[in-house]
């Protein structure tokens, strides 16, 4: 019989957690380890619960204090929080963050409005007064765009950009869907088992898994098992990634023996899928400007069994061409994975909406564009570069593809069915020379990518 949560402790984890990231700016998921690394007394369905509870309360927090008055936050006028670990924090305010949490048991039904107010020690007519008609008052705003920011708790300049870009019955579709709560996925290492015996060992484990919609090397778990305690996962049998990141991965298309080039690696996560491609035979160079990411990308290749991954460290900016020499138009394929605003993994990531800024996306584009045009020169006559992101929208995306094929010499477009088969494009609804994963169209992150090929 499962043992019932202790909620004083579960609220005051839930509480820190949430003052770290709202006071001090920290990153919501590197301010969970931290207290819950501390807290060893929680048992497993309490750390579950507290998870549950932080993320579930970013994701809500716009409406939620939209709906106890506090009307400026999601308009983003407030000023913002001190830097913290990631950077500056969210946009300041003024809800009291028990206050907040009460309404957050209460609006989701965890809590009776009484039961919540007393569990956290707020007044009553606080709670109920806040959340009294609370549908009915957000379907009775009259401006199109501040009625999806605050039904889909999101910034109001980016209700407007989904609105503007996608029209408001898509748009609606995808800002709800960004609340949701991300599936569990993970990618097979076919370097050491398939898909089936991967499934099966799972079984064995007491993991539930089904395979993925599009992905051919995808499970998509259960989800209620921490994964990187699996025994599977210690073995190397599997990485935990989206199943459109996968996909980004497959449109590569590296081939055994190929020089392949992930040009902004990271911590290795697509490095890793296109080393299992390759059979892991041939040259994969992981390229980053981040030491430390590059040192885990390292840790990851040995626990999965990848042995031709060469990592490598580069300067940022110009000095980076010097430090690229020895692979000019030497590359079969190049992915350039791009930083971008993250705009497409705020299910995963659901306090990064209250840290960007309206001038974000065009300021990554810019970036974007450098690095593109940093690492076309790295591929062969006849290879592939493919650029994404995980962003949403057409600032990031589409439009820095089209500066690309305008601004690249010897490079023409591919189409999505080029890169992924007919079969796959088709049944991804992917008819032309872009390939835009949804969540609420696909299950997948937000994800673009395009291919460009060089010409003989």
């Amino acid at each position: 019989m499962p043992r019932p949560l202790r909620h004083d402790l579960v609220d005051a984890a839930t509480l820190e957690v949430n003052g770290l990231v709202r006071e001090q700016g920290w990153l919501a998921d590197r301010a969970l380890e931290r207290v819950l690394r501390r807290e060893s007394r929680l048992y497993a369905s309490e750390r579950r619960a507290v998870a549950e509870a932080v993320y579930g309360l970013l994701r809500r927090e716009g409406q939620l204090r939209w709906l106890a008055g506090e009307t400026a936050f999601i308009r983003g006028n407030p000023a913002p929080a001190p830097a913290g670990r990631g950077g500056p924090g969210r946009a300041a305010a003024s809800v009291e963050p028990a206050t907040l949490y009460a309404l957050f048991l209460a609006r989701t039904g965890a809590a009776a409005p009484e039961a919540a107010a007393k569990r956290l020690g707020v007044p009553a007519r606080i709670v109920t007064e806040a959340l009294d008609r609370a549908d009915a008052r957000i379907a009775a705003v009259a401006d199109p765009a501040e009625r999806l920011a605050v039904e889909a708790s999101l910034p109001r300049w980016l209700a407007e950009r989904f609105l503007d870009e996608l029209g408001a019955e898509e748009a609606r579709a995808l800002a709800l869907a960004l609340n949701q709560r991300a599936p569990l996925t993970v990618r097979t290492n076919l370097l050491k088992t398939t898909r089936d015996a991967l499934r099966a060992r799972l079984a064995e484990e007491g993991v539930a898994a089904a395979p993925t919609r599009f992905s051919p090397w995808g499970l998509t778990l259960d989800g209620h098992e921490n994964a990187f305690q699996l025994p599977a996962f210690q073995d190397g049998l599997f990485e935990i990634q989206d199943e459109g990141s996968q996909l980004l991965a497959l449109a590569v298309g590296a081939r055994p023996g190929w020089t392949v080039v992930d040009a902004c690696a990271g911590a290795g996560g697509k490095s890793l899928a296109l080393a299992a491609e390759m059979h892991g035979k041939g040259s994969l160079v992981a390229l980053d400007v981040d030491e430390e990411r590059l040192a885990e990308a390292k840790r990851r290749a040995r626990r999965a069994g990848v042995h031709n991954l060469r990592s490598r460290l580069i300067p940022e900016g110009a000095a980076a061409a010097e430090a690229l020499a020895d692979l000019a138009g030497k590359c079969e394929r190049v992915l350039v994975d791009a930083p971008c605003s993250g705009i497409g993994a705020l299910r995963r990531k659901p306090d990064a909406r209250w840290r960007l800024t309206p001038e974000d996306p065009a300021r990554f584009a810019r970036l974007q564009a450098e690095l593109v045009a940093r690492f076309a020169p790295l591929v062969k006559p006849g290879g592939r570069l493919v650029y994404a992101t995980c962003a949403v929208g057409r600032i990031e995306n589409e439009g820095v593809a089209e500066l690309a094929a305008r601004s690249l010499e010897g490079f023409e477009r591919m189409s999505v069915a080029a890169m992924l088969g007919t079969e796959l494009a088709a049944a991804l609804g992917a008819g032309g020379d872009a390939l835009s994963l949804l969540p609420h169209r696909h299950g997948t992150d937000g994800f673009f990518c395009a291919g460009f090929q060089r010409a003989r």
